[in-house]
């Protein structure tokens, strides 16, 4: 670097209006908290009360820094290891170094094509049978709705199995888990979310290890088995509590950010009716009821809502890491062992990068725009660097799939004074479960 370490600049510290200005602020509007901190102190702040203080790294610099990590300086298993190992250790997502190369080697071989392609054709039946059972009217909770969508084709795709009427306790068990990883009680105190995510994690280790043994003898086309059978040309394999460990995670970021990113999108398609129409029309044009593989990039309008969709609401708002060592951004000095933060969602909105970023505008994707290429860690919901979310590709087969067939079957819509009430941690989703108007076509 060039600048030497007497001459970086302390990061500033930011103490807001009381000790628990800003912890409070993450939970109320982690959006307008960061743009606070960003428009007063700059690139780099300091926040919240020692000794859990954290330091915010903000801008598509900062992204692209702390996902490149090409000095290895920051640490996934640090800065995640806090927030979620008490209810998903193991997890791919926090894992550094060798480990992490090793897991994801071995995990890659469930994304391939073929296994993708043999995914979408096991998954759109269950689509068309999921819709089925919607009833239209005139205020639909549209969120349990494609959650409970969402879950069914997890625990088919991913599971192989149907949960019959297990189905709500393991819903319940991943709702608990996702929401004892932001407790701020960090103590197994009966009924406290911490409690109840400890018990959530406990149910899915239980689901998955009664269904092991058959999962190792059979070879079938779900990511259980395909984790069971997964073998790398070296000789590598998945251990039976790898194997645990990352179905329980991996259901849970596949079921729960899909259903955020699709609630994001019908949101976005009933404030803006004619782009819905626009992806109806393209729909009607593949002549044919359920998308096959091939037909995936030719849905365009699909893409481009659910891009515009994902930037306005990034499933996961901010990114944790910790420094190793001491490292330099933007002539400050931020020392080892920093928790620090990069956030998806600030970036997002920075209008040094966005035309009008508070517009749900879908052709700022498109050419000759193509806004989200003015840097390359400008748009940035599944991450990025060696941690770019592994099954990317999946979740945006998932939502043109269900996509296709939902503008086939219903049109929807919403007041036109309404506004969604977003809950953006842990992880986004609709406060009031997303009331729509929906009707049959």
């Amino acid at each position: 670097m060039a600048t030497t370490t007497a001459t970086l600049k302390p990061v500033p510290f930011d103490r807001g209006r009381h000790p628990l200005d800003y912890t409070i602020g993450f939970y109320r509007d982690v959006k307008g908290t960061l743009d606070r901190l960003y428009q007063r102190n700059g690139p780099v702040v300091r926040i919240g009360f020692e000794p859990f203080a954290s330091t915010q790294l903000f801008g598509p610099d900062a992204n692209q820094l702390v996902y490149q990590n090409k000095d290895q300086v920051f640490s996934s298993r640090l800065g995640w290891s806090w927030v979620i190992d008490h209810v998903f250790p193991g997890s791919v997502m926090a894992m550094d170094g060798d480990e992490h190369r090793f897991q994801r080697r071995i995990m890659n071989l469930a994304f391939k094509k073929p296994n993708l392609v043999r995914y979408l054709d096991h998954m759109n039946p269950h689509i068309a049978q999921g819709l089925a059972r919607w009833k239209p009217h005139h205020h639909f909770l549209f969120y349990p709705h494609i959650k409970q969508l969402t879950l069914d084709l997890g625990t088919s795709v991913f599971m192989g199995a149907d949960l019959g009427k297990h189905k709500r306790k393991v819903n319940r068990a991943f709702m608990d888990a996702v929401e004892g990883s932001i407790a701020p009680i960090r103590k197994a105190i009966p009924f406290t979310s911490y409690w109840r995510g400890v018990r959530g994690r406990k149910t899915l280790v239980n689901l998955f290890a009664s269904m092991l043994e058959q999962k190792r003898r059979e070879d079938t086309a779900d990511f259980f088995s395909q984790f069971c059978h997964s073998v790398t040309e070296s000789g590598e394999r998945f251990s039976d509590q790898e194997i645990i460990d990352h179905m329980a995670f991996l259901m849970m970021a596949a079921h729960d950010t899909t259903t955020s990113t699709l609630s994001t999108l019908v949101y976005a398609l009933a404030k803006n009716p004619q782009w819905q129409e626009k992806i109806r029309a393209e729909a009607r044009a593949f002549n044919k009821p359920m998308l096959q593989f091939d037909d995936l990039a030719q849905a365009t309008m699909t893409e481009l809502c659910m891009k515009e969709s994902l930037r306005m609401y990034p499933p996961l708002p901010t990114m944790p890491r910790m420094t190793t060592r001491e490292v330099e951004f933007e002539g400050y000095r931020i020392p080892a062992n920093t928790l620090i933060s990069v956030s998806p969602v600030h970036t997002h909105y920075m209008k040094e990068i966005w035309t009008d970023p508070d517009t749900f505008d879908p052709l700022r994707f498109a050419p000759p725009r193509e806004e989200h290429k003015r840097h390359p860690f400008a748009w940035v919901p599944f991450g990025g660097g060696a941690h770019m979310c592994i099954g990317q590709h999946f979740a945006e087969l998932q939502v043109k799939a269900i996509v296709h067939q939902l503008v086939l079957k219903f049109r929807w819509s919403v007041p036109w004074d309404y506004v969604v009430p977003y809950q953006l941690v842990p992880i986004a989703k609709p406060k009031d479960n997303l009331p729509i108007q929906l009707e049959r076509i």
